[in-house]
C-alpha cells in the first residue's frame, strides 16, 4: 500500500465546522441511523475532511450513549500496541458499564497487546448492558494492534459494539462480518453532503447564499464537507457570494492549503509525478498515465490511491478507468503550471494522440484544442462529426466547435461543414446554406486523400438541410445520391452508416405526404440497417417517425412504437433529444385521439421541452397542432386558438405542404366558430383557393359554420360529397367528424330518427381504436344519450364519450349538490356510465365482460353511495354531480349560435 498520506490536527473538524465562527454542527439523522444497526460493527471510510470525526460525536449526542460509549483516537502514526491498548482500557473503564467490570492496569515493559487483549476479553465476558467502542483514525494503527483489534471484534460478547472511523480501508478480516449481515458501512459517496445539508452548513455559519450559488457549490464541491465548511469561512462577510461560489475551486487558497497538506505534500515522488502529470485529463488509466509519465505501474498506483480514498474514484466495476474529484484536480494543475508550465502544452498533444488513437474523437478533439494544435483538432472534429451526430451527441459537436477561434473556423474548409451542421441543429437554415456553399467552393483546398470523406458530409449536409426545411423532392434526389454512393464500396467505413441515414431521412420526409407505404417501408429499412450497424440513435430516429406513421392507422401500434423510441431514448441518455421528443408526441397523439386526455397533457408537455420547432417546423408542427386539438376536447379555446396558428405558422415555413396542414386549418376555423367569430371564419374560408375550398377539410368546417348559422340544410349539402365518397376525407377522423355533423343537422332539422341511422356509422368507425376526438370537439352529449337508448352497437363507447364530456365541465360550486357519501371506485363510475341506457344489467355485464351478480353489487353500492333509490335517481343525481353528462336543456343548433 502507497504511504498516501498523513493525518493533519484537526482536519474532520474543518470538515463539520467544529472550529471557528458559526461552528454548529449539521445533523445528518440519515446517517446517524446506519450507525446504530443490528450489526456488531460499524466502518466509516472516507478522505480526509468529510467530516468523520465529527459525525460519531454528533451520533453519539444524537443515539443518547454518551454514557455507554468509549472514544479512542488513534494517535499519527501509532506503532506502540500497548499504549494504543492502554488507551482503550481507560476509555471503556469511563463509561458505566465498563467502570464495574474492567480492571485497571498500568504499562509494563513485558506487557503487549495480546495480553491485554485476552484480559480484556475475560473483563467483559458477563457485560450485559450495551456498550459502544468507538476508534477513530483506524488507518494509524500498526499491524499488531490491528491484528489486535480485529481478535476482540471476533470474540467480544454481543452486547459490545464497535465503530471504527478511517480514511481508507485497513485490513481487519471484516469479510466475514459482511457476510453475516454484521457490519454496516459508511463510505465517502454515503458522507457527502446533500443540498439541504450543505443548506444547514450555511445556515449556521451566518451565511445567506442564493440558490443557485449553492447548487453550484455543492456540485463543485461534490458535498465534501470540507469544502463546503472552508467555502463558508471564506464566505462570511464576502460582498457578492454568487460570484464567489461560481469561482470557488480547489485553487482557492484556504482548499489549496489544505488539500496541499493532507493529501499531494504526503505522497511518494512517483505518485506525486502521476498525479500532477495526468492532472490535464478528465479521466486516465493504467496506459495513458504511462505515457504521460514515462513510468510503468500507473494503474496499480491509481487502484491503490482509489483505495486510500485520495480524491480519486473509479469510473467502472473493474477499476481501470478513474478520475480526481474536482477540486483535488483543480489544485493538481494549478500545481503542474507551478512546477512545469513548459510541459502542459506537450502532455495535452501526447493526450489528443492517444485518444484519437483509441477513438475517443472527443477527448481527443479537446486535448488538440487545449495544445492549440488547430491542425490536428480541426481533422479529429472533421472525421468525427458523423460519428458525434449519429450517436445523438449534436451539443458535444456545438461545443467542440466553440472551442476553435473564429478565425480558425473562418479559414478551415474541413470545419465548415460541422460548422453548417451547427447551424442547423439551432435552425438557422440560411446560415447553414452559406456555410455548404462555401464550403463546397473550397473543395480543392481539401487534401485529396480526404476529399471523398469531405463529399459525403457535405451531402449528408444537404440532406438534413433539405429535410428539416420540409422539401421531400429535394430530400429524394440527395437520399438516392447518397444511397448510391453507398452501394459503390467507395468508403467501406461509411457506406452502411450512409445509407441508414439516407433511408430514414427519406422515409422521415416522406411521412409529410400521403404515401405512408413507401415511408414505412424506407423506415423500417433503415432501422434494421442501423439495428445491424450498432447505432442506437438512428434506430431511435426511425422508431419515432415510425410511430408518426402507425398513427394514421393502429394507436396501440403507434403507442407500442413511441414507448420503444421513448425507452430507448432514456437507455441512452437522449431522453432531451429532438428525435424523443416526436416519440413522446406521438405518444400524446394516440392519447388525444382516444380521449385520454389527463395522459395526453403530461406526453406533450415533455414533447414541448425537448423539441425545437425552429430546428424541426415540421416536429414543432405537430406539436402545437395536437395541443390545439387536446385544448379543444378540454374547452379551453382561447388556449387551442393560440396553439393552432403557432401550428399554421410553422406549416407555411415548409417547401412541400405538409399532410397535417388542411387539419390545421380546419380546425382553426372550428375554433373560430367557438369563440363566436363566424365573420373571421367566414372570411377565411372565402379567402381560399377553389380546390383547398373543395377539400373535405374545409367542407367540415364550412358545415359547422352553417350549423353555427342556424342552417343545417346548408351544412347537410357542404358534407354530401365527403360523405358519398367524391370527395377523399383523407384522414379517417374526417370522414368519422362529416358523418357526426351530418348527424347533428339532421337532428337540427327535426328528423331525431333520421340522425340516429348516421350517428351509428361514425361510431362505427371510431369503436375499432377507440377514437374519441371527433365527439369531443364536435360534442353533442344530448344526441348520443338518445342514441345509447336506441339499442346502438356502441354503448361502451358512447359512455366513454360522455364520461370525458362529463369530466372537463367544472365543479359544482359549494352551495350546490351535496357529494357523494363516499367516493364511487373506479369499477362503480364504469357502470355508472351505463345507467343513462335502457341495458339491462346482464347486458351491461356483457359489455364489461362481468357477471350479472357483479353489475347489481357495483349498482346497489353506486344507489347507496349517491344517497339514491331508483336508476332514474342515481342517474339525475350523477349528472347534478357532474359524474355524467348533463341533460339537454338546449338544442345542438342552438348551442352552436
Amino acid at each position: 500500500m502507497i504511504g498516501i498520506m498523513e493525518p493533519v490536527a484537526g482536519a474532520d473538524a474543518v470538515a463539520d465546522g467544529a472550529t471557528g465562527p458559526g461552528a454548529g454542527v449539521v445533523s445528518r439523522p440519515r446517517l446517524f441511523e446506519r450507525l446504530a444497526p443490528q450489526g456488531r460493527v460499524s466502518v466509516v471510510s472516507a478522505p480526509p475532511g468529510s467530516g468523520k470525526t465529527v459525525l460519531l460525536r454528533s451520533w453519539i449526542r444524537w443515539a443518547g450513549v454518551a454514557g455507554s460509549a468509549a472514544w479512542v483516537p488513534a494517535g499519527r502514526g501509532e506503532r506502540d500496541a500497548q499504549r494504543f491498548w492502554l488507551s482503550v482500557l481507560a476509555a471503556l473503564r469511563q463509561t458505566a458499564a465498563g467502570s464495574a467490570l474492567i480492571r485497571e492496569l498500568t504499562a509494563a515493559p513485558d506487557l503487549d497487546g495480546w495480553v491485554i487483549v485476552e484480559r480484556l476479553l475475560a473483563d467483559l465476558a458477563p457485560l450485559g448492558d450495551r456498550l459502544w467502542l468507538v476508534v477513530d483514525d483506524v488507518q494509524e494503527l500498526g499491524p499488531d494492534a490491528l491484528r489486535q483489534l480485529e481478535l476482540l471484534i471476533m470474540r467480544a460478547p454481543p452486547p459490545l459494539r464497535f465503530v471504527l472511523a478511517t480514511r481508507h480501508d485497513v485490513r481487519l478480516g471484516l469479510h466475514r462480518l459482511r457476510l453475516e449481515g454484521e457490519l454496516a458501512e459508511l463510505r465517502e459517496p454515503d458522507l457527502r453532503f446533500t443540498l439541504a445539508e450543505a443548506q444547514e452548513l450555511f445556515d449556521a455559519a451566518g451565511v445567506e447564499l442564493p440558490g443557485p450559488a449553492l447548487v453550484l457549490l455543492q456540485e463543485r464541491t461534490e458535498g465534501w464537507a470540507a469544502g463546503l465548511r472552508l467555502a463558508a469561512l471564506s464566505l462570511a462577510g464576502h460582498p457578492d457570494p454568487a460570484r464567489f461560489a461560481a469561482e470557488f475551486s480547489g485553487t482557492e487558497r484556504t482548499v489549496a492549503e489544505y488539500l496541499l497538506a493532507e493529501v499531494l505534500d504526503r505522497q511518494p515522488e512517483p505518485v506525486r509525478r502521476l498525479l500532477l502529470r495526468t492532472s490535464i485529463l478528465g479521466r486516465v488509466n493504467g496506459e495513458l498515465a504511462g505515457l504521460l509519465t514515462g513510468d510503468s505501474g500507473g494503474e496499480r498506483m491509481l487502484q491503490d490511491l482509489e483505495v486510500a480514498n485520495a480524491f480519486v474514484v473509479a469510473l467502472d466495476p473493474g477499476r481501470s478507468w478513474f478520475r480526481y474529484h474536482q477540486m483535488f484536480a483543480d489544485l493538481l494543475r494549478l500545481e503542474l503550471r507551478r512546477a512545469a508550465p513548459g510541459e502542459v502544452t506537450a502532455l495535452h498533444r501526447a493526450a489528443a494522440g492517444w485518444f484519437a488513437g483509441h477513438e475517443y474523437p472527443v477527448e481527443a478533439v479537446r486535448h488538440a484544442q487545449a495544445a492549440r494544435d488547430w491542425g490536428l483538432a480541426a481533422r479529429l472534429l472533421s472525421d468525427s462529426w458523423l460519428s458525434l451526430v449519429l450517436d445523438g451527441q449534436q451539443d458535444t459537436a456545438h461545443e467542440l466547435l466553440a472551442g476553435f477561434p473564429a478565425g480558425v473556423t473562418a479559414g478551415d474548409p474541413e470545419l465548415k461543414a460541422p460548422a453548417a451542421a451547427d447551424e442547423l441543429n439551432q435552425g438557422s437554415f440560411e446560415q447553414a446554406e452559406r456555410h455548404l456553399a462555401r464550403a463546397s467552393g473550397e473543395l480543392g483546398s481539401v487534401p485529396a486523400q480526404r476529399t471523398g470523406r469531405f463529399q459525403v458530409t457535405m451531402g449528408i449536409l444537404r440532406l438534413s438541410l433539405a429535410r428539416q426545411r420540409g422539401d421531400v423532392p429535394a430530400v429524394a434526389e440527395e437520399a438516392q445520391r447518397l444511397l448510391a454512393g453507398a452501394a459503390d464500396g467507395a468508403d467501406p467505413g461509411l457506406g452502411a452508416e450512409r445509407r441508414a441515414l439516407a433511408l430514414i431521412s427519406l422515409g422521415m420526409a416522406e411521412t409529410w405526404t400521403y404515401g405512408p407505404e413507401e415511408a414505412e417501408r424506407h423506415l423500417e429499412q433503415g432501422v434494421a440497417l442501423a439495428r445491424q450497424i450498432g447505432r442506437p440513435y438512428l434506430e431511435l430516429t426511425g422508431l419515432a417517425y415510425l410511430a408518426q406513421i402507425a398513427i394514421f392507422g393502429s394507436f396501440s401500434v403507434a403507442a407500442q412504437r413511441g414507448r420503444q423510441a421513448a425507452g430507448l431514448a432514456q437507455r441512452h441518455g437522449w431522453s432531451g433529444d429532438q428525435a424523443a421528443g416526436v416519440a413522446y408526441t406521438m405518444l400524446a397523439a394516440a392519447a388525444v385521439t382516444q380521449g385520454k386526455l389527463e395522459e395526453a397533457g403530461p406526453w406533450l408537455d415533455r414533447a414541448a421541452q425537448t423539441l425545437r420547432a425552429e430546428a424541426e417546423p415540421a416536429s414543432g408542427m405537430v406539436l402545437y397542432y395536437l395541443r390545439g386539438q387536446l385544448e379543444l376536447a378540454r374547452g379551453r379555446d382561447e388556449e387551442a386558438l393560440s396553439a393552432l396558428q403557432a401550428a399554421d405558422q410553422l406549416a407555411g415555413t415548409l417547401v412541400t405542404p405538409h399532410i397535417l396542414a388542411p387539419m390545421i386549418r380546419a380546425h382553426l376555423l372550428i375554433t373560430l366558430l367557438r369563440l363566436g367569430q363566424s365573420g373571421r371564419a367566414e372570411a377565411a374560408l372565402a379567402g381560399l383557393e377553389a380546390r383547398e375550398r373543395q377539400s373535405a377539410e374545409m367542407r367540415i368546417s364550412l358545415a359547422s359554420l352553417r350549423l353555427a348559422q342556424h342552417d343545417p340544410q346548408a351544412a347537410t349539402a357542404a358534407l354530401a360529397p365527403v360523405i358519398n365518397g367524391s370527395v377523399p376525407a383523407g384522414h379517417p377522423h374526417f370522414l368519422i367528424a362529416a358523418l357526426l355533423l351530418e348527424a347533428i343537422a339532421r337532428d337540427a332539422l327535426g328528423d331525431p330518427g333520421a340522425a340516429g341511422r348516421p350517428l351509428e356509422h361514425p361510431l362505427d368507425l371510431a369503436e375499432p381504436n377507440g377514437v374519441l376526438i371527433p365527439f369531443l370537439i364536435d360534442p353533442a352529449p344530448e344526441l348520443l344519450e338518445r342514441h345509447a337508448g336506441q339499442r346502438t352497437a356502441h354503448p361502451a363507447l358512447i359512455a366513454d364519450i360522455l364520461s370525458v364530456l362529463a369530466g372537463r365541465r367544472s365543479a359544482p360550486p359549494p352551495d350546490g349538490p351535496r357529494p357523494p357519501l363516499e367516493p364511487l371506485s373506479d369499477s362503480e363510475i364504469r357502470v355508472l356510465r351505463y345507467l343513462p341506457t335502457n341495458l339491462s344489467a346482464a347486458e351491461i355485464g356483457r359489455e364489461l365482460t362481468v357477471s350479472n351478480n357483479t353489475v347489481r353489487t357495483h349498482i346497489s353500492h353506486v344507489y347507496a353511495k349517491l344517497g339514491t333509490h331508483t336508476r332514474a335517481e342515481a342517474v339525475a343525481r350523477a349528472r347534478a354531480l357532474g359524474l355524467l353528462a348533463p341533460s339537454p336543456l338546449r338544442s345542438q343548433t342552438t348551442r352552436r349560435g
